[in-house]
């Protein structure tokens, strides 16, 4: 099945625009009086028929909706210091947003290796992560801040927060023990020269508590992907 985005819904009336418009009619040659199954990436399904179709820009009338309950009872939060192969965190974003990966916050830390992004690559990526996996739910993509004012910014949040830091003076435990299931949880992930003792003195502050991956030493795309997976695993196991 092939589904579509649409940001722009008003009424029964729903726009496909810019790469969602062309890919519908010059790749799939889709014409007025067919219909389209299209999502609004905030959890409703629709099914609308093509009333006008422009290589820029199309108009659905919308004909049946079908809108999910709430995602679930938690949410997944991965703040990633970016490694400096992009195409590494291109890949995390699209395994991560296909496993159930709900929103991603890009930090600069001391060590980091990269300090540009291009939020509309990844913003795509996410997209097309979300259409292909046929979920109806678009993972939230924060802009890039700093370590510092990524703790600021969590100040009131009631999620429960994980850094991943491997620290030979004490044992973490591992996140699939650590974490708690039902609850929104954030996971940080360093960048590959890893945290420095004061960013780590931060996160401890801030009510970070320190896990483990396994026994393994993880690239900072496979920590963020396997971080991903353990929370939902334990949520489905606890389900």
């Amino acid at each position: 099945m092939i589904v579509f985005y649409s940001s722009t819904i008003d009424g029964d009336i729903a726009v496909l625009d810019g790469e969602e418009a062309r890919h519908a009619i010059q790749v799939l040659r889709h014409k007025p009086g067919d219909q389209i199954r299209f999502t609004d990436g905030q959890g409703t399904w629709y099914d609308g028929i093509l009333e006008s179709a422009g290589k820029k820009e199309c108009l659905l009338r919308i004909v049946h909706r079908d809108q999910l309950p709430a995602r679930r009872a938690y949410r997944v939060h991965i703040a990633i210091a970016p490694p400096k192969n992009m195409d590494r965190l291109e890949w995390f974003l699209e395994k991560g947003a296909e496993i159930g990966l709900d929103e991603i916050t890009p930090v600069w830390c001391r060590h980091s290796a990269r300090t540009t992004l291009r939020p509309d690559r990844l913003e795509k990526i996410l997209l097309s992560a979300m259409k292909q996996s046929l979920q109806p739910f678009l993972p939230k993509l924060n802009p890039p801040v700093a370590l510092n004012a990524f703790f600021d910014g969590l100040a009131v949040s009631p999620a429960q927060r994980f850094i991943g830091y491997l620290d030979s003076r004490s044992v973490s435990p591992h996140l699939f023990d650590a974490c708690s299931p039902g609850k929104d949880t954030v996971v940080l992930i360093g960048p590959e020269g890893d945290f420095s003792p004061e960013e780590v003195a931060d996160s401890l502050r801030t009510g970070f508590q320190t896990i483990t991956l396994g026994p393994s030493r993880l690239r900072t795309e496979t920590a963020a992907l396997a971080a991903t997976h353990i929370v939902a695993l334990k949520n489905d196991l606890n389900s």
